[in-house]
């Protein structure tokens, strides 16, 4: 049986959005609040519904297909690929979601970017392992990631302990900038012309080998000063990372809820 708070994320996209039914997946799914994050949406029960009800209007034919699921305590973690009106639009979604003591979904957060099919790697936006093993290891691996995090990509920490950290033989890679191999992305991470620095981890959940996080980043070029929501989920695999995807959107300067975070 699916765990109730998986299903119930799920739910709300599949029958929420997929489905075209937002009041009767909201109030089947979500609990006495539903705090808002996704920045173009505003809070509450009526919030989701004010803002899908044209979008599903405007997009009549919606292919959403769930990718990975992650759950951890009261938070669920979804990756979802969905295309619009025939591949008028192609986007991956990725979602956390608090629960209450009932299951049902109490928050939400969102980043969403353009699904990519043909990165440097060759893989795409969502393609590769999908299956959750070494339950025993979860807080291991979060803790491996957090430090990931912290020593190689936050402001002060070195791309050289990237190396602490990720596999040396084997690291595939699904982001839209680089190819597959630690070297690749200690190279783009150290790159002085990609000033993109992490300063915090917000959220994260890890369920057996998959670890995922939202990050607050900073983008600071000396011409461009960009705050980003940066999602990683990451495959751990004897005690170092094999598989990473990710996705980034910019903070908006004003939300119609209290914003990303």
């Amino acid at each position: 049986m699916m765990n109730p708070k998986r299903q119930h994320a799920i739910g709300l996209y599949i029958e929420g959005i997929r489905d075209g039914r937002p009041r009767e997946a909201v109030a089947k799914y979500t609990g006495d609040r539903y705090t808002q994050h996704s920045t173009g949406v505003k809070e509450g029960q009526a919030g989701f519904i004010e803002f899908f009800e044209p979008f599903l209007a405007r997009n009549p034919q919606r292919d959403i297909r769930i990718i990975r699921s992650l759950v951890d305590g009261r938070y669920v973690f979804l990756q979802v690929y969905q295309t619009l009106n025939n591949g008028g639009a192609e986007w991956v979604t990725t979602d956390f979601f608090d629960t209450d003591e009932n299951d049902k979904i109490i928050e939400h957060w969102d980043v969403i970017s353009t699904y990519a099919s043909s990165p440097p790697s060759g893989h795409t936006s969502v393609d590769g392992s999908t299956e959750i093993t070494d339950f025993e290891k979860t807080e291991a691996n979060k803790a491996l990631v957090r430090n990931l995090i912290r020593d190689g990509l936050m402001r002060g920490g070195d791309p050289a302990n990237l190396s602490l950290y990720i596999s040396d033989n084997q690291y595939i890679q699904h982001n839209n900038e680089v190819k597959d191999g630690l070297a690749a992305f200690q190279a783009l991470a150290s790159d002085p012309q990609r000033p993109l620095h992490y300063e915090e981890i917000v959220l994260m959940v890890g369920q057996g080998n998959f670890v995922a996080t939202l990050s607050r980043a900073n983008w600071n070029d000396g011409q461009i000063n960009q705050d980003y929501a940066q999602v990683d989920l990451f495959r751990i695999q004897n005690g170092l990372v094999v598989e990473h995807w990710d996705n980034a959107e910019p903070v908006p300067e004003h939300a119609v809820n209290r914003g990303k975070f």
